[in-house]
Formats: structure tokens, sequence, C-alpha cells
């Protein structure tokens, strides 16, 4: 590397030098941290259900007799769903199912012990107690769902009761390991502070219907326990490439059926849109994201290219100069490239430092995750990869400069 003379050039241009190392600083500093935020919303779209997403369908029903026999009906709408072709499974739910924002919680402790600590600390934390998510459902809910059920037992006719509470239920893995650490959950009672609920059931994981931290979003229980009001959601289980058709024949044979209901078209939908209008903001926030970290490695790229074209042209006279005693095409790109290096390198360092005290800042007022150090070699590593692409153009017409340019030069 031509070091010396280099840096003897720079030091005649200190204010548009440091301007470009500025704006190389300031770009690597906000890039690393948007694609670490682009990353994290990534992650979040991509969370896991435990449910067969690509094979469910959701149909909401509510009577319009309000004193109508809803047991009955529920009974016969499900009977009527099963049998429409392409229906591997059907079950109804209350209103709550992995991402559709419809939660409902429940404050659960793995003895009464733990719930007379959390009473005496006004509040679950470090009590051993958790606040799951409450799902309830018709038989045939966890195989309609598709949920892996790895330990005990799915739900049996005898543990729905028509009048009271369930005493039994199925557990997330997540859950029972946050109840019960370091000991088996399954057959253990829990308390909910009117009624001890045992464990008959361990699934491998279920989404809460709204997500909050990853470390909690997937404590969730389900409960033994029917619709039994006026509204049901039904859900329908079937090869994906036959879910519209499924869909449309199995609302028509539910008007059939009672047409005295409400079915809410807009919500007759597949599950995947269920996720998809879930994750609506967090897909929209990527894309601007995505564009704005773009926009600013090109205007980097336009300046690193503009102040290039800029040197070339006063130096033209001295690149023809150079020429002239012996300097070869290879010697006149390489120190236009050596330079935009050592230009970009002394963007790097500072930008460094301001990418993390940037993490700092949205790490204290947003709550952003830190950065992970990795991203700091890997954004300077693009940096340097545009620096050269920009200046590549400039530094082959300074190369193409021939020798004879010195003797006409003024």
């Amino acid at each position: 590397m031509q070091t010396r003379p280099i840096l003897s050039t720079l030091r005649h241009h200190k204010l548009t030098a440091g301007l470009l190392m500025l704006q190389v600083a300031f770009t690597l500093a906000i890039v690393c941290n948007v694609m670490h935020m682009i990353v994290g919303r990534i992650e979040r779209i991509g969370v896991p259900t435990g449910i067969a997403e690509n094979e469910l369908a959701t149909i909401p029903s509510t009577a319009i007799d309000k004193a109508a026999n809803h047991r009955a009906q529920l009974a016969a709408d499900l009977a009527t769903l099963r049998a429409v072709p392409g229906v591997r499974a059907a079950a109804a739910v209350s209103y709550s199912l992995p991402l559709n924002r419809n939660e409902d919680t429940q404050g659960i402790c793995p003895s009464k012990e733990a719930l007379d600590r959390a009473i005496q600390r006004n509040s679950i934390d470090g009590s051993g107690c958790m606040e799951p998510s409450i799902y309830d459902g018709t038989l045939g809910l966890v195989d309609t769902l598709g949920l892996h059920l790895v330990e005990g037992r799915d739900f049996q006719q005898g543990d729905y009761v028509a009048d009271g509470k369930p005493v039994v239920a199925i557990v997330t893995r997540a859950l029972a390991q946050h109840l019960y650490p370091g000991k088996p959950a399954l057959g253990q009672s829990m308390y909910d502070g009117d009624r001890f609920i045992r464990v008959v059931g361990i699934v491998d994981s279920l989404l809460r219907p709204e997500l909050r931290t990853p470390g909690v979003d997937n404590d969730s229980m389900i409960l033994p326990q029917a619709p039994d009001g006026a509204s049901a959601r039904y859900v329908l289980r079937s090869a994906p490439q036959d879910r519209q058709r499924v869909l449309a024949a199995a609302t028509a044979a539910l008007w059939k059926v009672n047409p005295n209901r409400i079915i809410n078209p807009a919500r007759v939908q597949t599950y995947s849109q269920i996720r998809a209008a879930y994750f609506q903001r967090d897909t929209t926030m990527i894309g601007l994201l995505i564009a704005s970290a773009l926009g600013l490695l090109f205007v980097t790229a336009l300046g690193i290219a503009g102040l290039a074209n800029f040197w070339v042209q006063q130096r033209t006279r001295s690149i023809g100069i150079r020429r002239a005693i012996g300097a070869t095409h290879h010697d006149i790109l390489r120190y236009f490239q050596d330079e935009n290096f050592l230009i970009v390198t002394a963007g790097v360092v500072p930008g460094v430092l301001l990418a993390i005290g940037l993490n700092l800042l949205l790490m204290t007022r947003y709550e952003l995750p830190r950065l992970p150090l990795w991203y700091l070699p890997i954004g300077a590593l693009v940096l340097w990869v545009l620096g050269q692409l920009s200046v590549l153009s400039p530094a082959l017409r300074a190369a193409a400069v021939p020798p004879v340019v010195a003797t006409r030069s003024v």
C-alpha cells in the first residue's frame, strides 16, 4: 500500500475526506443496528406455533336464537363438518387460537403454598406461580390442531363436565418446566385458588394468542371445556391445497344445518391468514428497515464515487506525470483503491463505537436486545466491499489517463 503519498494527499483534503469518514461511520452504526432489528423481526415472524398451521382453517359462528340448545347445535355442527369431503378432523373452541389476539389467562400455582407466597408478595414473580394462556375446546381438539403430545394422554369424554369447572388439563412442556423445574409435571396437581387441576398430558409447544416475551410465549394450558354460549369458532383440518374448497363447503353446510346464525365472511379464513394478519406490522416494518438500510448504503456509495470522480479530475496532471515516469495501469488503479480503503477504515473505527452507543440507547429507550458484536466486522466488510466497488469506475478512468497528459496540462 502506498500509504505515505496517500496520507500526504489526504492532508490537503481534510474536510472532504473527514466528511466521507463521518458518513461511513454513521452508515456503519445505523446499518448494523437496522440489520439487528430486521433479524429480530424475522425471528419473531418465524416463531413456531406448535400447531399444524398449513392444514387449518376456521369458521366463526354465532347463533341468533339465544335461547336455543347451544350444546345440541354444537354437536350437530361438528357432525356436519366432519362429514364434509376433505375434512380430516374438526373441533370447536370458544375463541382463542395461537396468534389470533383473543387471549384468556389464568393464574396457576404448583401448590397452595406457592399461591400463599404470591398473595404475600402481591405478585407471582418469584412465587413459583405462572399466568398461562388458557385454551379450551371440544373433544378431539389436540388432534385437530396437530399438537404433539409428548407425555400422558389426550382428553377423554369423561374429562368434560356438563356443569362446573374441569379438573384436568394438558399443559405445554414450557409451562410444565416453569411450574415444576427439575421434576416430572405429569400427574401433578396445579392450584388456581379455587380448585386443584391435575396434569394428564404434556404437549411439545402451543404458542399464546398474544406474544409477550420468548421466555413465556409457550406457557399455555388446554382445558376440556366446550363452548357453552351462542358463539363458537370451528377449526377444520384438511390437506393444505384443500383448505379454500373445504371452507366454502363447510360454510354452506353450516348454513344448511341452521340458517339462524351469523357467520362473518371476513373471519372465515385459513390459519395462514390469521398468522399473516398478526405479523402484518412486523412485515411492513421489515420492508421499511430494509429500504432505509439500502438507501443509506446507496447514498454512501454515491458519496464515495462522487468524491473519487472529483479527485480524478483534480489530479489528472499528476496522474499523467506518474504514468510518464513509469507508473503502470495497475499502479494507478491500486492507488485509488488503497486510498479508499484507508478512508473507509478511518470511518469504520468510530463507526464501531457509534454502533455500540446507538444500540445502548435503543436498549434503554425501546428495550431492544443487545447488538451481537459479530455484526460489526460484517458491517465493516460490507462497507469495505461497497467502497471498493464504488471507487472502481473512477479508478479505472484514472488508470486510463495517458502519459502525454502531463505535457498538455497546465
